[in-house]
Formats: C-alpha cells, structure tokens, sequence
C-alpha cells in the first residue's frame, strides 16, 4: 500500500474515534489523561518503558530515561490538572467576550529517538486533553518503543470506554509515511532535528516545530562556584545529553574562571589538552558533520573512539575553545558529554559571546546564567535572543519544567522567529485546541483623543 492510502486509512481511523468524543466532559477528559500517565508510570511499567527505549535506541542511559518518565509526565500531569480545556474556558463579562475551547482533529506527532520515552506519553495526553485524536510517527531507530508504549495507551482508553483509535502509532515508520502524515493530519508537532522541522514547515498544514538547540551558560564573579559545577555537571552528563538543552558551552569570567575548572574536575570533568582535542573533534565531525556514533554515547565509549586515554572516575569532557563558527565546530551543537569552555575578561564580554554562539547555532533556544547579580540577570534577559534562560539551574532539567521552576513542563521547546519556529513557547496542550470567540454588546467606549494622543497632538 502506498503512503498516501496508508495514511488516508489511519487517518479516517482517527477522525472516526475523534468525533466520538467531541462533546465529551471535562471531567472525562481529565479522567482519561491522569490514567495514560499512570500506566505508563506505575511500578513494572515505568522500568520496562526506560529499559526498552534505552536498549532499542542506544541512546543514553537507563537512569535519564526513567527520570524524564518520572518527572515530566507527573509535572505535565500537574500543569494540565483543574485547567479548562473544554466548553467555556474564560469569561469577562467588561469586555462581553466568551472563549469556547474546541477540537483541533487529528494531531501528527513526530517522535524523536532521543526522548522516546516520554513524548510520546506527552504528546498524548496534550492532544487528548483537547479531546483530539493522534497519529504517532517515531523515528525508526525506536519504532518498538513506541508501539510498546502506544499498546499500553490504546489498552488504558479501551479501559475508560475510549476509542482506541484515538491514539495511533505507525509501527513500521518511513520517511514517506512521515511525510504524507504531515500532510494530510490537522496539526503538525515536530520534535526533531532541523531537517525534518523544515520539511513539517513546508506541508501545508499547521505546524508546531522546534529550533536547534545549543545552550551557552554564563558563570560571572557573583556565582557559588561549587553550585555552579555542581549543576553544570548535571546538565552536562543527564541521559549523556540527549537533551537539546543539555549546556553545550560555558562562557566563565577571568575572576572565577580557575576555580570553576578546578571545581568541575571535582565534579568529573576532564580538560582534554591540544592532541586530544584535535582527536576529540575528528571523532565528533570526521566529514564536517556531527557523527551519530558519538551521540548520547557514555564518556568512555567517545574515550575509545577518540583514541583518547580517560581516567574511570571522569564523566564528561571539557575542551578550551576560543572560536565560534565552522572553524571552531565545537562552538555548536554536541549532543554528547562534551562542554565547550570559554573564557571571557567581563560579564559584557560574556554576553557578546553567548550571542556570537547562538548566532552560530541555536538561535532562539536558551542559555543560562550562574549568578547573584540581579543587575546581570536583567541584562542577560534583554540583550540575548532565546526564549529561556534558566538562572542557576541546570539547564536540561529547568528548560522542560521542574519541580523547582515555574516553566510549563514540555518536550517540545519552541524558539521564536530566531529559531525558525511560530512560538517561544514550552508546548503543551494548550497549543493543541482551537478557540472561539464569542462577542456580546456592551457600552461603547471610545477614548478621548487628548488622553489617546497625550505628548504628541499639536
């Protein structure tokens, strides 16, 4: 069967089970998404989950893939809990204006390999909580661990008296079932490299996409180094930075800049030297691309490749650079244990360079900042171009939400105009309803023009 008639049958599937639950409750609705997160983060669930997507992907680690199922789910949980997401939404009776949520039909969903875990679980319950139906299109690298999950969550709206087709995954994904998804599907979420953002872009259909993420973190004079090490490291090596938010640099002022690598060494780091770094960077880029070999692989699997000879007790590495650009590729994105280190004379100086990084790559994505200065902290917010900073956090775990944080837990970060993207927004399910905007008569209000026009009238 060609893409195009696969896709057309999947599809009537899912608008099928779709409009049978249009005008379903909110409290059916709220009911449905709590037992999906807990089938799937049960004990004897959770583990096999992580350990499917860890052995089938040979991404990462066991520990980072049982984390995110843990936190992100239960945080997205927490954030769509006691949110109308059904019927009337907000009411301001000022302005005689009514808000009705409504469905949006079948969402597309482009999983990618490296968080297969929890995103689809995600992406799922986000859709549902708008009372749409999704079709699930996961890298091929990990189809398994999306069938695997997408059984358990057809089993649960079986269970609630759902139709199962709401949730559907492709179990034998290819680059043109993909495609023709993207087509033919309402709305279009895209978790993934560039390449297939763009491709989601050009469809036709509505689309939530992604920009490339490379976060570039400040540690200035104010900073406690000993915390600052101590998160960095976290970021650095969780899930061996799968994470699009995982620090890929670290900007530090001259101030504390021997501290904090002392401090990071501590921590596990190891200062790779000039000969190391040459092999290091032939290992990461052989043909002037990032290599998949070395992507969210242990430090002692790159040690090997690398022909590098790495003490046991160091969990990441981290390079001295001073250049940005082609020329300088581990300026860019790594998707690895690999930290570019920079150092800077002044926080001016840090802040220039966050820019010239993120002009490379990553632009609209984050950064972060190690700091006690409130004056610094403003200026980082207003003179760099992302939309998240995180001040003294790690940055992969407060990009997506945390406990800690107030951010909207996600797994899909949009990144503005800068990053190619519509929003600058943590996607959630509030980006998968449509709204109608009832408009009643009220008391005309028309504003003087000496108060409307005050400072410039002649």
């Amino acid at each position: 069967m060609e893409a195009k008639e696969k896709i057309a049958a999947l599809m009537a599937r899912a608008r099928d089970a779709q409009e049978k639950i249009e005008y379903w409750s909110q409290d059916q609705v709220d009911t449905l998404t709590k037992a999906l997160v807990w089938d799937i983060v049960k004990p004897g669930i959770i583990e096999k989950v992580a350990q499917i997507a860890v052995d089938e992907s040979k991404l990462g680690n066991y520990q980072g893939k049982y984390t995110k199922l843990q936190k992100k789910l239960r945080g997205a949980l927490r954030d769509m809990t006691g949110k109308k997401s059904v019927g009337i939404i907000e009411e301001d009776e000022g302005k005689g204006l009514i808000k009705i949520a409504k469905p949006i039909g079948v969402v597309g969903a482009l999983i990618p390999c490296t968080n297969p875990e929890a995103t689809p679980v995600f992406m799922a319950i986000s859709a549902i909580k708008g009372r749409n139906a999704i079709i699930m299109a996961p890298h091929p690298r990990t189809k398994k661990t999306n069938t695997f999950i997408v059984n358990i969550l057809r089993a649960t709206l079986k269970k609630y008296g759902a139709p199962e087709d709401l949730l559907i995954g492709l179990e034998e994904p290819s680059m043109e079932d993909s495609g023709e998804l993207m087509k033919q599907c309402d709305l279009i979420v895209a978790t993934g490299g560039a390449p297939l953002v763009k491709v989601a872009y050009s469809s036709g259909t509505p689309a939530y996409g992604v920009g490339a993420g490379n976060a570039v973190i400040v540690v200035d004079e104010t900073a406690d180094i000993a915390d600052a090490a101590k998160k960095i490291k976290l970021s650095k090596t969780f899930d061996f930075a799968t994470s699009c938010s995982s620090d890929n640099s670290i900007v530090v002022v001259d101030k504390v800049y021997d501290s904090l690598m002392a401090a990071l060494q501590k921590e596990g780091g190891y200062i790779v030297n000039q000969d190391e770094k040459k092999k290091l960077q032939a290992t990461l880029w052989p043909d002037g691309h990032l290599s998949r070999e070395t992507t969210a692989q242990s430090p002692e699997r790159i040690a090997e490749l690398a022909g590098i000879d790495l003490p046991k007790d160091r969990l990441f590495f981290m390079v001295p650079e001073t250049g940005v650009g082609p020329d300088a590729p581990f300026s860019g994105e790594k998707m690895c244990v690999v930290l570019a280190v920079y150092r800077v004379s002044n926080f001016d100086a840090a802040i220039q360079t966050v820019n010239e990084i993120t002009g490379y790559q990553g632009m609209g994505h984050s950064c972060g900042l190690y700091s006690t200065d409130r004056k610094h902290i403003v200026e980082i917010g207003l003179r760099t171009k992302v939309s998240r900073i995180m001040i003294r956090q790690p940055q992969c775990y407060g990009n997506t939400g945390n406990w800690e944080n107030g951010m909207p837990f996600t797994m899909t970060l949009g990144c503005g105009s800068w990053g190619g993207n519509i929003t600058t927004e943590n996607i959630s399910w509030k980006h998968m309803i449509n709204t109608t905007w009832v408009s009643l008569p009220i008391k005309e209000n028309i504003p003087d023009d000496k108060i409307l026009f005050e400072g410039v009238m002649d």
